[in-house]
């Protein structure tokens, strides 16, 4: 293999990597983010290490797959978080996060990065390491309201020094290693210290753990964890245009302008890609809310997400047969790519979101 066939390979190896370690966040919340934040961290300098490849346009590739993985963990937050207050807050954050890197992608503003800082990761992180000893729903609204602002006065210089300044920890310590070895001890110092500190303060603020380390998601509640109560939630809670369809319509619209951004052969306008989103997303409203009410389930996410990929393809081509008559037809490989991305965050979302929906019913009346 050539060095032009070996940087492609690593690039791509990286790429695929940030996509599929996302998938893990839902059933075991803590590793997945993890795992995704040690692959945001490492990927540019992996490919900086070990290719040669010009890195001018990785940072639009980077934004959009950082959007991927949080979008996963927002569905994820509807999924498992069992305190309605500290799941709607998370919500809230990323819906802001996600706007500014919208904005931040239109425009080429890298302020607006440091205007909508990206809270909602390390409130997910919190509190899925509370929830691996303890039982997040015993804390209280006050708990996560500060949490989330000392997250945001934390995040504003980080913002700044990757966003505004844009260096990167490779652009710091690789000059500090090379030419001021004393500025690197003492980076790496500090951020020991740090660690030891969050630790320590944790070990002495915290109660004893209330059960044994657990990694995994938890259950659903028992009202709604078969497929089948599920889809009867559906059929009397949901309707084809609701508050649901327009939520669907604002997320993926927004990430798939971001991703737009990035994406070779993409001529559409964001109001052109949103008004394209918007109808395919109220057709799978239509065939979500028909198979509900008809009493038609599947078990499988896989499956869900699979049939619906190839109902939307279907649909997608016979649109294309239409627009090849008068504008010329679509580009097959990024096309394909945005209809997966649409049914995979609407397939998690109609799964997931009643489980949030019942969580909430449920706060309202204690």
């Amino acid at each position: 293999m050539d060095a032009t066939a070996a940087d492609t390979a690593l690039l791509v190896a990286v790429v695929l990597a940030r996509f599929v370690a996302p998938l893990f966040i839902p059933a075991f919340p803590l590793p997945g983010i993890l795992a995704c934040l040690l692959l945001d961290a490492a990927d540019r300098e992996l490919i900086v290490v070990f290719t040669d490849l010009d890195l001018s346009r990785y940072q639009g590739i980077d934004k959009a797959l950082d959007t991927f993985y949080l979008t996963v963990a927002m569905l994820a937050v509807m999924r498992n978080w069992t305190h309605p207050f500290a799941a709607r807050t998370a919500r809230v954050l990323f819906y802001l996060r996600l706007v500014g890197v919208t904005a931040f992608e239109l425009t080429g503003w890298r302020p607006l990065l440091l205007l909508f800082p990206n809270v909602f990761e390390y409130l997910f992180v919190l509190y899925e390491a509370i929830r691996s000893r303890w039982s997040p729903e015993r804390l209280s609204r006050r708990f996560f309201l500060v949490s989330a602002a000392v997250i945001w006065l934390v995040k504003l210089p980080q913002e700044y020094f990757v966003h505004v300044a844009d260096l990167d920890v490779t652009d710091l310590v690789g000059a500090s290693l090379e030419e001021r070895p004393v500025t690197a001890g003492v980076l790496v110092l500090v951020a020991s210290s740090l660690v030891l500190a969050v630790l320590a303060a944790a070990r002495a603020l915290l109660p004893p753990p209330h059960h044994p380390t657990t990694l995994a998601a938890g259950p659903f509640p028992e009202s709604i964890d078969e497929t089948r109560e599920r889809a009867l939630f559906l059929a009397v809670h949901w309707r084809v245009v609701d508050v649901h369809l327009a939520e669907k319509i604002v997320l993926v619209s927004l990430v798939t302008v971001i991703f737009a951004q990035v994406l070779p052969e993409v001529d559409a306008t964001p109001l052109q890609l949103t008004v394209g989103v918007a109808v395919l997303v109220t057709f799978n409203s239509f065939l979500t809310i028909h198979q509900a009410r008809a009493g038609r389930t599947v078990a499988s996410a896989f499956w869900a997400f699979a049939m619906l990929a190839v109902t939307n393809s279907v649909f997608v081509l016979v649109g294309d047969v239409v627009l090849q008559s008068f504008e010329g037809g679509l580009h097959l490989v990024t096309t394909t790519f945005f209809l997966l991305l649409l049914s995979l965050v609407v397939t998690l979302y109609d799964r997931w979101r009643p489980v949030y929906d019942v969580r909430e019913s449920t706060a309202e009346t204690v």
